[in-house]
């Protein structure tokens, strides 16, 4: 298990000086909605938290399928204009940001987005890179890296891949 509290530390002095009036924090489900859940409390952003399902905008839908437990895309407005503070867990490929975006502009052209995440773990497929970042990971390709829930709070934790 990694150490939760340092990598959340950094990324969440690194977003105190965001302007919490003006910035719409959307987190990405589940880890990265878990992720703001917390960083919007404890920052005091003063727009609603807003949710954000990549589901449907998977370029791997077709042969991974509806996820499981899709949970649905909640805004509280209209993104047409607003600036946007995109929250993910953990950057690998940049496939998830990439559907997150395209996502996003379903509901509006924001004025402007940055991407904060919890964990960078290099591996990108796609040219993203986070304006934030709590500390990178370094994995074996046979690793994967997520954010967990339980009844304490939050850990980041390895897996190894079947």
């Amino acid at each position: 298990m990694l150490d939760f509290s340092t990598h959340y530390a950094t990324l969440r002095d690194q977003l105190a000086a965001l302007d919490k009036n003006r910035t719409l924090m959307v987190g990405v489900h589940t880890g990265g909605y878990w992720l703001a859940e917390k960083l919007h409390g404890d920052l005091g952003f003063a727009l609603p938290l807003a949710a954000l399902s990549t589901t449907l905008q998977r370029d791997d839908f077709a042969t991974a399928g509806l996820h499981k437990q899709k949970q649905p895309t909640r805004l509280p407005m209209s993104l047409q204009g607003v600036h946007v503070l995109l929250v993910d867990d953990v950057l690998h490929t940049g496939r998830s940001v990439r559907a997150a975006i395209n996502e996003m502009f379903e509901y509006g052209r924001p004025a402007s987005v940055q991407l904060a995440v919890l964990a960078d773990r290099g591996g990108r497929e796609l040219p993203f890179n986070a304006n934030f970042c709590g500390g990178t990971v370094t994995l074996l390709p046979t690793q994967t890296l997520a954010l967990n829930k339980n009844d304490t709070g939050l850990d980041l934790i390895i897996e190894v891949l079947a």
